[in-house]
């Protein structure tokens, strides 16, 4: 019978421990520890997906990826899969007490619109509608 037997009957910690040896720690070194991402979260998504099925409709879209890193999430939009993207809509929820937490950059750089929520952000997407002058 081993020590581990004999403590196990007995109701006592292993001889290890009671000597002053820690047990073998089971968790992950720091490296490999899971770390929290920033993600879109379902109804963000449904938004983000209808906006880019109405614009793949019409012809202007053809691909996107999805990143979720540390500090933000980014849908971004290509017209072609091997291009730089044409936008990118990313949520950066540190941002969200400052400039909001959402923001759509162009393909420079540039930021196009930002905001605290989503769906007033992506009505710079929505064509305007032109007027005409109609004679009578």
């Amino acid at each position: 019978m081993s020590e581990f037997d004999e403590d196990a009957l007995s109701g006592g910690a292993p001889a290890s421990v009671e000597a002053g040896y820690s047990p073998v720690q089971r968790s992950a070194p720091p490296a490999q520890r899971a770390v929290p991402l920033v993600a879109f979260h379902r109804r963000e998504l449904d938004q983000i997906l209808r906006l880019y099925g109405r614009m793949v409709a019409s012809g202007e879209w053809r691909d996107y990826a999805i990143d979720h890193m540390k500090e933000k999430a980014v849908f971004s939009v290509f017209r072609r899969t091997s291009e730089m993207p044409l936008f990118r809509i990313e949520k950066v929820p540190k941002n969200a007490r400052r400039q909001g937490a959402y923001a759509v950059i162009g393909a420079g750089g540039a930021i196009l619109k930002r905001g605290s929520e989503l769906a007033q952000v992506l009505k710079v997407f929505e064509k305007k509608r032109h007027l005409r002058l109609v004679d009578a």
